[in-house]
C-alpha cells in the first residue's frame, strides 16, 4: 500500500417583492431584492439530461481553496451523486467501479491540464447471502460487519500539450469511508471518517467517502417561482442530503507553475467505461452554475463531454446570457448591456490582478491564486465583499456562490449595484476545521423519535437477552440466527400476501374474460 500513514451581514430574501418603486434601469435606491427564476439552480445537481439519469457519474460541485490551517497547501474537494437520501438502503452510495474520477490542474492558463489526479474505485463484498450493507455495528473500516467496502487508487498523470508525459501511482488500495447508515450501524461515524484520511508521499493527503452536501441554496424556484405565491423561500433545499466526496490536499509547489506564477485552474471530470473498455467523458465541472443557468438545453450534454480548451463554442452563452433577460421580463430590472465582457473576465479568465494568469485562454475553470493567504474571518460573498481569498478566487466551502454570481450577472461590476440573493446564507451544518473540511454526512437514523420513546433508549434492552445488538450473541460473536429468522418470517409473509394477490388477480381475470 503506497500511503505512508493515516490521520485521523443580514440580507433581504430573494423572493421578497420589490417594496417601492424600481428606479429606471436598475434597483430602487433602497436596495430591494427580487425573485430570480432559475438563479437558484444547484451547482451541478442533475444539470443536464443525460447525466441526470446516472448519478454515480454526476459531479455536483468543485471547491478549491488555500487550506486555512496549512496555507502552504491547496485543498480541492469534488463531489458526486446528488441528493443522497441518508436512509436510502439497502444499497447505499458507492463510487462507480467503471469510472475514472479526474481532478485537472492547469498551471499556466492555457486551458489545458498539466496535471491530472485520477481516482479509480473497486467495490468489495464479504457476504453475498445477505441484503445488508452491514451485518452489525461497524467500529472500523476493516470491521468484518461492514459487508460492502470500497478502496481506490490514485494515479498522477503529467501532460504537455494534451499528450501524456508520465503516469505515477500515488496510492493504491486506500479505504473509502462508508455511507452513514445510522447510529445503530455506525455508533461513531467520526472515527470512521478519521481513519479514511490518508497521508501520501510528498506531503499530500487524500480522503474519499460520504459527506454532507456543502452546497446551500433554495432550489424550489422550479415550482413556478417558489410555490406559485412567492411564499416558499429561504429554505436550504439540500439540507439533510449527502454526497460522495473526493478531497485532496497538495503542497502549493506541486501544482503551481512557479512561485512567480501561482495561479492554477481547476476542474473535474468523470469518464465512464463502455462495453469495449473505452472511456468516455460524461460529466465536467469547474465554475459553479455554468451548465445550469448559462448553457441552454441544446448545449448541456455537449458541455459535459467537452474540454476547457474548446470553450470558445460556448462563448455566446456567457456574453449574451439568458438569465438577465428573464429577470428583466418578469421584474422590469433592466438587464446590463451586451456583450457581457465583465462575465468573461470574472468567470472565464479570472479577475485581473487577482487570479488571472498571464496569456490566459478563456475557459470554464475555477481559478485560484495559491499565494493569497486564507483569512481568519471569511466573508460569504468573497471578493465582492473585499475578501480576496474567496469566490471567484477559487471557491471555499462557505462561499455563497448563488448570491455572489447572481449579483455579478445582474451587473454589480458594471455599475448596476444590487443586493440580490436567495435568503440561504450558510450551510445547515458547520464545516470541519481540518482536512477534509466537509461536514460529516447526515445519519440514516435522523429524524423525530418514535412516539413513547426517549433519546438514548435502546429498545433491544427492554426485550431481554433474546435480542442482542445486531449481529452478535451474548458472547459477542457473530450471530445470524435472528437475522435469518426475521428474513424467513418476512419472506413467508411476502409469499402469503403474494399468493393471495395472485389468487385475486386470477379470479378477476376469469371474471373479466
Amino acid at each position: 500500500m503506497t500511503p505512508i500513514s493515516r490521520t485521523g451581514a443580514s440580507r433581504r430574501t430573494l423572493a421578497t417583492l420589490v417594496c417601492g418603486a424600481l428606479a429606471a434601469g436598475g434597483l430602487a435606491a433602497a436596495g430591494a431584492t427580487a425573485l430570480t427564476p432559475g438563479a437558484a439552480s444547484a451547482s451541478s445537481h442533475r444539470e443536464a439530461p443525460l447525466i441526470s439519469g446516472t448519478p454515480q457519474y454526476d459531479n455536483t460541485d468543485v471547491y478549491a481553496f488555500v487550506s486555512p490551517d496549512k496555507p502552504d497547501t491547496t485543498t480541492i474537494v469534488a463531489n458526486w451523486i446528488p441528493f443522497e437520501e441518508p436512509a436510502g438502503g439497502p444499497n447505499f452510495y458507492t463510487f462507480a467501479d467503471d469510472a475514472q474520477y479526474d481532478i485537472h490542474i492547469d498551471n499556466n492558463g492555457d486551458a489545458q491540464g498539466e496535471l491530472i489526479y485520477r481516482y479509480t474505485f473497486k467495490t468489495h463484498r464479504k457476504n453475498g447471502n445477505t441484503f445488508l450493507y452491514n451485518t452489525g455495528p461497524v467500529t472500523s473500516l476493516d470491521d468484518p460487519d461492514l459487508n460492502i467496502t470500497q478502496t481506490y487508487d490514485i494515479d498522477l498523470l503529467r501532460l504537455h500539450n494534451q499528450r501524456l508525459v508520465s503516469k505515477t501511482k500515488v496510492a493504491d488500495d486506500v479505504p473509502v469511508a462508508p455511507s452513514n447508515v445510522g447510529k445503530a450501524s455506525m455508533p461513531d461515524y467520526a472515527k470512521l471518517r478519521h481513519h479514511a484520511v490518508t497521508k501520501l508521499a510528498g506531503g499530500s493527503t487524500t480522503f474519499a467517502g460520504q459527506a454532507d452536501d456543502p452546497f446551500f441554496l433554495d432550489l424550489r424556484v422550479f415550482d413556478l417561482l417558489y410555490g406559485g405565491n412567492l411564499s416558499e423561500v429561504g429554505r436550504d433545499t439540500l439540507k439533510g442530503y449527502n454526497v460522495n466526496s473526493i478531497a485532496l490536499q497538495v503542497p502549493n509547489d506541486m501544482i503551481r507553475e512557479s512561485e512567480g506564477q501561482p495561479i492554477v485552474g481547476i476542474w473535474s471530470t468523470t469518464q465512464r467505461r463502455d462495453a469495449r473498455g473505452h472511456y468516455t467523458q460524461v460529466s465536467r465541472l469547474g465554475m459553479p452554475l455554468v451548465n445550469e443557468v448559462v448553457n441552454p438545453q441544446k448545449d448541456k450534454d455537449k458541455f459535459n463531454a467537452s474540454a476547457p480548451w474548446d470553450d470558445a463554442q460556448f462563448l455566446k452563452n456567457v456574453t449574451n446570457p439568458e438569465l438577465p433577460k428573464l429577470i428583466e421580463g418578469i421584474y422590469k430590472i433592466k438587464a446590463p448591456a451586451e456583450p457581457r465582457n465583465d462575465l468573461v473576465d470574472v468567470f472565464l479568465k479570472g479577475v485581473k490582478g487577482l487570479n488571472q494568469p498571464p496569456h490566459v485562454r478563456p475557459a470554464e475553470e475555477l481559478r485560484l491564486n495559491t499565494s493569497i493567504k486564507p483569512t481568519m474571518h471569511p466573508k460569504r460573498l468573497g471578493v465582492l465583499d473585499g475578501d480576496n481569498a474567496g469566490f471567484p478566487n477559487g471557491r471555499r466551502l462557505g462561499d455563497d456562490v448563488i448570491d455572489a454570481a447572481l449579483q455579478v450577472v445582474e451587473g454589480e461590476l458594471v455599475g448596476s449595484k444590487n443586493d440580490l440573493g436567495d435568503a440561504v446564507d450558510k450551510n445547515d451544518k458547520g464545516f470541519e476545521k481540518y482536512f477534509p473540511y466537509v461536514a460529516l454526512p447526515t445519519s440514516g437514523s435522523r429524524g423525530a423519535l418514535a412516539k413513547g420513546t426517549t433519546s438514548g433508549t435502546d429498545v433491544r434492552s427492554q426485550l431481554g437477552d433474546a435480542l442482542q445488538p445486531a449481529g452478535t450473541d451474548a458472547g459477542g460473536k457473530t450471530d445470524t440466527m435472528l437475522i435469518a429468522g426475521s428474513a424467513a418470517a418476512g419472506a413467508a409473509g411476502i409469499l402469503l400476501i403474494g399468493s393471495g394477490l395472485l389468487w385475486w388477480r386470477r379470479r378477476m381475470y376469469n371474471r373479466a374474460y
